[in-house]
């Protein structure tokens, strides 16, 4: 009776330690995912700051915000790739809609396209994307 009693100690600690041990990856598994969105939101930051300092200094070098937008768009693929979070999609979908409109206005010969709204999106991905 005392080896069954063993046995069945045995195969609840195994167990138990399965169980921890899933869970921890699974945790792992979301904390990498919130770590490259912060980081990734991060990125996009210093391209939307690019940003702003291309569309101020569009009369000296117009491509800056090409190049400027260009990385967000790069960054946007990144971080739409690897979220399955609801939030940070909607985000990155309001963050590319802005990009859009702002690529539209340099098409459209705007030297100056408000980036506001390109800024907003970017804080909101910023907000979502921490933990």
């Amino acid at each position: 009776m005392a080896t069954r009693r063993h046995r069945r100690t045995a195969l609840f600690a195994a167990s138990a330690a399965l169980i921890v041990a899933t869970g921890a990856t699974v945790g792992c598994s979301a904390v990498d995912k919130a770590l490259d969105c912060v980081q990734t939101a991060d990125s996009i930051a210093d391209s939307v700051t690019d940003l702003q300092t291309a569309v101020e200094n569009a009369a000296n070098d117009p491509t800056q915000a090409d190049e400027a937008l260009d990385s967000i768009d790069k960054n946007l693929d990144k971080i739409g790739d690897r979220t399955d979070n609801a939030d940070v999609s909607k985000a990155v979908d309001d963050l590319n809609k802005a990009v859009g409109n702002v690529r539209t206005a340099i098409r459209n010969g705007d030297e100056t396209p408000d980036v506001t709204p390109v800024t907003d999106a970017a804080g909101e991905l910023t907000k979502v994307c921490t933990p």
